[in-house]
């Protein structure tokens, strides 16, 4: 795991933030003591048998536009 100071993460916030999101953990130190690790974050998968799939053959031909909070109440529920 990649160690750097505040001072370092400050300049360097981009660059950062780029290793992170290939997956890369880094340390973050201050005044030479760990203080925050930065870490990809898991996503779940989505399973084949989710709901969202099923989302065209719901749909009406000719039939309104929704918002994504409509889409979700109508695939998920309330």
């Amino acid at each position: 795991m990649e160690r750097i100071t505040m001072v370092e993460f400050r300049r360097n916030a981009s660059s950062a933030l780029r290793k992170v999101m290939q997956g890369q953990s880094i340390l973050l130190t201050y005044r030479g003591k760990p203080v925050v690790r930065l870490e990809p974050v898991a996503t779940d998968p989505v399973r084949e048998d989710d709901p969202i799939y099923g989302l065209a053959a719901r749909a009406e031909p000719g039939g309104e536009s929704m918002t994504n909070e409509q889409i979700d109440e109508a695939v998920y529920g309330p």
